[in-house]
C-alpha cells in the first residue's frame, strides 16, 4: 500500500500546503454561467446607472448607457436578482435559474416611484426553450435530481436523448469525457471515469451529446460535466439512509427461488456545510457507505481446497452449505471541500473526492464454490486546488491543479506466492456435469492497474462587449500508468507431477508490470457572440500527445530475428498533434422558436491500454517462417481517432410551460483503432493495432419538455439512429481472421446499434408536501449474430439479427414531514417495477431469445440466471435535505 499510495499522499500534502500558503466569489469557467440583459423603463427606453445585483452571491453590475448589464461567474442554481436606482421602484426578480456555461437572459423594467424604498417582486420562470444554444445540451438541476429515481451520475446520463447505455449517439463508450467541476476525471488507461459521484454531491449535471465547444477535448461523442455543491455561509447538514432488497416471484425462467434477504442493501449518507473559524472560509464534507448484495446466490457446498475423484464420481464437500450472494459490493466514498473568498476578488478552494470499493463479480460456474472467485479492490482519489481571480467586472482567469489517482487490483490473494493457491489448485468441474459447476480450486487470474495523473488546466475569460465573450485556455496531463499481472500462475509438470508454476517478470511471455509515462496537452480559443438572441460560437483546439515510447523502424523485421534481413532500430515514436475547428449558430424565428446548426472536428487518443498492451515487439522473435500470429501487438505510434459531426435542430415554445425540439445529426467516424496485418521478410504474418476502423452514425431526436404546470412536470424524448461500422471492437478483425472468417472491412450494424429509444419522465409534486416520479425506458433490440447450427462456420452474417424490444419502469415516491423544527422526507423507490427479465442483454445465437436455446445445447448458459436483467428492486428510506 505504501508504495502504491505514496504519490497520492504526497499530492494531498502538496495541495493542502498550497491552500494554506494562500492563507487565505464566483467559481471557475465550466462551472459557472452568467446573467445578462437590459434594464428599461415602461416606455422601453434604456435606464443607465441602475445597479443589478445577486445579493446571495455578492455579485453585481451597473447598466451602461444602453441599459445593458452582464454579471459573470454565477454558480448554477436559482437566485433572486435585485435592480434598483434612486427615484425608481426596486425590482426583485425571484427564481432566476442559471446553468453552467450558459447565459440567462433577464430583462427588467424599472418604474418611477415617488415613495422611497418601494419595491416590486416578480417571479421569473426559466424559458421552456433556450434560444441561445447552438447544439444539444441537457441541464439537470439539483432540484430535479432529488425527485427522480436515480442514485448516481451515470443514472442521470443514461436518461438523456441520444444516449444508449453509455454510448453517445452511436459512439463507443470510451469516447466520452467525464469532468468534475470542469476538470477531467477520466482514467487515461481506458478513458472511463475514475470516481462514482453520488447524487447527494451534485449541484448540476450537464450532458453534451452533440457537438461541443473547443474548450472540451479528448472526446469524440460527448461530455459530462458534474458540478459539485460548495460550502454555505450558514451551517447546514443533510442525511439519507435507505435499505431494500430484490422482490420478485420465484419462477422457472430465471431459475431463482425467491427469498427475502433483510440487509441485502443499505445506503447511508451524511453531510455538513458551513463557515470555518478562518475568515471568509467555508467547508463542505460528505460521506456515504453503500452495501449491495446481488440477486444471484451461490451455495457454499465446497471450499477451494476440496478434492474430488471425478472418475469414480466421489466428491468430498466441506462447505457450510450457506446461501451467499455470488456478487456483492461494499463502497465507502466521500467529499471534502474548503473554499476561501477572503482575498479581494479571488477565490481559492481545495477539494478531494475519495472512493474505496471492494467487490466480487459473479461467475455462475463458481455457484457451489463461491470462495474460489477473485475479488476486486479499487481506490480512487481526485483532489486538487482551484484558483479564480476576477481581474475586472468583465474579465477573470482560473487555474486548476488536480491529481487523479486510481488503484485497482483483481485477484484471489494478494501475493503470487500465497500458499492458498497451491492448496486450492486450478478450478475443476465434474466432466460429466454439462453445466460446468466448479467443485474445487480457485481462480488464478491476477491483474492490477494504477494511474497517477497530474492535470493542470487554466482559462482566461474576457467579456469584450455586452454581446461578445472571448475564452482562451489550455490543459496539460501527465499520467503514470502501470498495468499487468503481478505474477502469473500456470499449471505445469515438475518431476512428473502436476503443480502450479509461478512466472514473475519473465519477458517476453510473462512481462510483469508495465510502466508508461506519456504526456498530453491542449490549447484552445473560443469566441461567443450573443446579439438579439442570435448566438454564434466558434473556436479551434490544438491537441498534442507524446507516447514517450519506441517502435521498430522496420516492421518486417520487428525483433531483428530474421537472418539476412535489414536490421531494425528502435527510434522514439513521433509526437502527434491535431487541430479541430468547431462552429455553432442559433438563430431566432420569432419570439418563441429558433433554429440551430453546428459542425466540428473532434479528436481523441485511444486508451493507453490499447496503445501499450503487448507493445514489446521482442515477442515476435520466435515467429516462424510462413506462420501466422494473431496475438495483436500494441502501437504507441498511432494517430488520434477522429469524428466529424454535423447537427441541425429546431426548437419551439408551444406555450409558457411546454416546448418541443427536434435535432438531426450525422457523424463520420475515421481513424478508429483497428487491426492491420504485417508480413515479415520470412513470409510470416502478425497483427497490430493501427488507425484503420471506420463508421458512421445517422439519426434524429425529438424531445417534448413540460416545465412544472400545477403539480405536473415531465419530458419525453425519442431517438432514431443507425450506427454502422466495420467492427465494434478494435481487435475484432484479428478475432475473425483467427476463426478463419473473412477479415476484410465491411459496413455492418455495431453491437450497440439501437434504432429506437424512448425515454419518459413524469413527476407529480406539491412543494414541501409530496412528489411522485417515474422513468420509463423503451428500446428496440440491438444486433446479434444468428447461427443456424452448432459448430464452426454455421453463423449467418454478423449482426444481421435483432434482439427483442424491451421496456423498463422505475418509480419514486416521497412524503415530506415536519418533526418539530426538522424537515424530513420518507421515500420509496422501485427499480424495474414490472420485473422485466430482458433489456438488450444476452440472447442465444440459435434462437434470438434469452429464454431458450436449441435442444440439447448451451446447458451451462441455460443454468446461468445472470444472463437476465436484474429483478425488481424495492428500497425504502428517510432523508433530510439541506445545503
Amino acid at each position: 500500500w505504501r508504495a502504491h499510495h505514496a504519490p497520492a499522499a504526497r499530492g494531498a500534502l502538496l495541495a493542502a500546503l498550497l491552500l494554506a500558503a494562500a492563507a487565505l466569489a464566483p467559481a471557475r469557467a465550466g462551472t459557472t454561467g452568467k446573467i445578462a440583459g437590459r434594464v428599461t423603463d415602461p416606455q422601453h427606453q434604456p435606464v443607465a446607472g441602475a445597479q443589478v445585483t445577486v445579493p446571495a452571491l455578492h455579485l453585481g453590475a451597473v447598466t451602461d448607457e444602453q441599459g445593458r448589464f452582464t454579471i459573470l461567474q454565477v454558480p448554477p442554481g436559482s437566485y433572486d436578482v435585485r435592480a434598483q436606482l434612486i427615484g425608481r421602484k426596486t425590482v426583485i426578480e425571484q427564481g432566476v435559474a442559471v446553468a453552467s456555461d450558459l447565459t440567462t437572459r433577464l430583462d427588467i423594467v424599472l418604474e418611477e416611484s415617488a415613495v422611497a424604498l418601494s419595491s416590486v417582486t416578480v417571479t421569473v420562470k426559466r424559458p421552456v426553450i433556450e434560444t441561445n444554444l447552438t447544439s444539444t445540451r441537457a441541464v439537470v438541476s439539483r432540484e430535479r435530481i432529488e425527485k427522480l429515481p436515480v442514485q448516481e451520475l451515470q443514472d442521470i446520463v443514461n436518461l438523456q436523448a441520444g444516449v444508449v447505455q453509455g454510448h453517445f449517439r452511436g459512439g463507443r463508450t470510451d469516447e466520452v469525457q467525464y469532468q468534475v467541476d470542469g476538470v477531467t476525471v477520466n482514467n487515461p488507461y481506458d478513458q472511463s471515469a475514475t470516481v462514482r459521484v453520488d447524487r447527494s454531491l451534485l449541484q448540476e449535471v450537464q450532458v453534451l451529446s452533440g457537438t461541443f465547444d473547443a474548450e472540451y477535448g479528448q472526446a469524440m461523442s460527448g461530455v459530462v460535466n458534474a458540478v459539485l455543491r460548495t460550502g454555505t455561509e450558514k451551517f447546514d447538514w443533510n442525511a439519507e439512509a435507505y435499505g431494500g432488497d430484490f422482490v420478485y416471484p420465484g419462477d422457472t425462467w430465471r431459475g431463482l427461488g425467491y427469498e427475502f434477504h433483510p440487509g441485502a442493501m443499505f445506503h447511508g449518507q451524511l453531510g455538513a456545510s458551513g463557515p470555518t473559524p478562518l475568515p471568509a472560509t467555508f467547508f463542505l464534507v460528505s460521506g456515504d457507505y453503500d452495501h449491495f448484495d446481488d440477486a444471484l446466490d451461490g451455495i457454499r457446498l465446497f471450499e477451494p481446497v476440496d478434492r474430488a475423484n471425478f472418475e469414480s464420481g466421489q466428491v468430498h464437500p466441506t462447505g457450510d452449505g450457506a446461501r451467499v450472494p455470488l456478487a456483492w459490493r461494499r463502497e465507502w466514498s466521500g467529499l471534502a471541500k474548503l473554499t476561501n473568498k477572503g482575498l479581494g476578488h479571488a477565490e481559492i478552494s481545495y477539494q478531494a473526492l475519495l472512493d474505496l470499493v471492494h467487490t466480487r463479480r459473479d461467475n455462475n460456474a463458481f455457484r457451489y464454490n463461491p470462495d474460489g472467485l477473485t475479488q476486486q479492490h479499487t481506490v480512487s482519489l481526485v483532489h486538487g486546488v482551484d484558483l479564480t481571480d476576477r481581474l475586472s467586472a468583465k474579465s477573470f482567469y482560473n487555474l486548476s491543479l488536480r491529481q487523479n489517482v486510481f488503484d485497482y487490483r483483481d485477484m484471489a490473494y494478494r501475493s503470487v506466492w500465497d500458499a492458498r493457491y497451491d492448496s486450492a489448485g486450478v478450478p475443476l468441474a465434474n466432466p460429466n456435469d454439462p453445466t460446468g459447476a466448479y467443485l474445487q480450486g480457485v481462480d488464478l487470474g491476477r491483474f492490477i492497474q494504477t494511474t497517477n495523473a497530474w492535470v493542470v488546466k487554466g482559462a482566461w475569460v474576457d467579456q469584450r462587449t455586452q454581446a461578445q465573450q472571448w475564452k482562451v485556455g489550455g490543459e496539460f496531463e501527465w499520467p503514470h500508468v502501470r498495468f499487468g499481472a503481478p505474477g502469473v500462475i500456470t499449471q505445469g509438470t515438475v518431476n512428473g507431477q502436476q503443480t502450479l508454476v509461478r512466472h514473475v517478470d519473465q519477458p517476453p511471455d510473462y512481462p510483469g508490470i508495465q510502466n508508461y509515462k506519456p504526456m498530453m496537452g491542449a490549447a484552445y480559443a473560443q469566441d461567443e457572440v450573443e446579439l438579439n438572441d442570435l448566438a454564434l460560437r466558434a473556436g479551434a483546439r490544438l491537441d498534442y500527445f507524446d507516447a514517450r515510447a519506441h517502435l521498430p523502424s522496420d516492421l518486417a523485421n520487428p525483433a531483428n530475428a530474421i537472418s539476412g534481413a535489414p536490421r531494425s532500430t528502435f527510434p522514439r515514436v513521433h509526437r502527434r498533434a491535431s487541430v479541430s475547428p468547431r462552429i455553432g449558430v442559433s438563430y431566432p424565428v420569432g419570439n418563441k422558436a429558433a433554429v440551430f446548426f453546428s459542425y466540428g472536428h473532434f479528436y481523441q487518443f485511444p486508451g493507453l491500454n490499447d496503445i501499450f498492451t503487448n507493445a514489446d515487439y521482442s515477442v515476435l522473435a520466435r515467429l516462424q517462417a510462413s506462420s501466422t500470429s494473431f496475438g495483436v501487438m500494441g502501437n504507441p505510434g498511432i494517430r488520434p481517432e477522429r469524428t466529424v459531426q454535423y447537427e441541425f435542430g429546431y426548437k419551439q415554445a408551444l406555450g409558457e410551460d411546454l416546448g418541443v425540439s427536434a435535432t438531426a445529426f450525422y457523424k463520420d467516424i475515421r481513424d478508429l483503432l483497428g487491426v492491420e496485418f504485417i508480413s515479415t521478410y520470412n513470409d510470416a504474418e502478425y497483427a497490430r493495432l493501427t488507425n484503420v476502423d471506420f463508421g458512421n452514425v445517422t439519426g434524429f431526436t425529438i424531445t417534448l419538455d413540460l416545465r412544472q404546470r400545477g403539480m405536473l412536470s415531465g419530458s419525453i424524448d425519442y431517438t432514431w439512429q443507425t450506427a454502422l461500422g466495420n467492427s465494434s471492437d478494435p481487435r475484432e478483425t484479428a478475432t475473425r481472421a483467427a476463426a478463419g472468417e473473412d477479415p476484410r472491412p465491411r459496413l455492418i450494424p455495431l453491437n450497440w446499434d439501437q434504432r429506437h429509444t424512448l425515454n419518459l419522465t413524469v413527476t407529480l409534486s406539491r412543494p414541501d408536501v409530496f412528489s411522485v416520479s417515474a422513468i420509463g425506458r423503451a428500446a428496440s433490440g440491438q444486433p446479434y449474430t444468428p447461427s443456424v447450427a452448432s459448430g464452426f462456420g454455421n453463423g449467418l452474417e454478423d449482426n444481421s439479427g435483432r434482439k427483442p424490444g424491451a421496456f423498463v419502469l422505475d418509480v419514486r415516491g416521497e412524503r415530506q414531514l415536519r418533526l418539530g423544527s426538522a424537515s424530513l422526507s420518507v421515500f420509496g423507490r422501485v427499480f424495474n417495477a414490472f420485473d422485466a427479465r430482458f433489456f438488450n442483454g444476452f440472447v442465444f445465437a440459435s434462437t434470438g431469445s434469452p429464454d431458450y436455446s436449441r435442444p440439447g445445447s448451451d446447458l451451462a448458459v441455460l443454468a446461468d440466471p445472470s444472463r437476465y436483467f436484474a429483478p425488481r428492486r424495492i428500497e425504502v428510506g428517510v432523508s433530510r435535505h439541506g445545503m
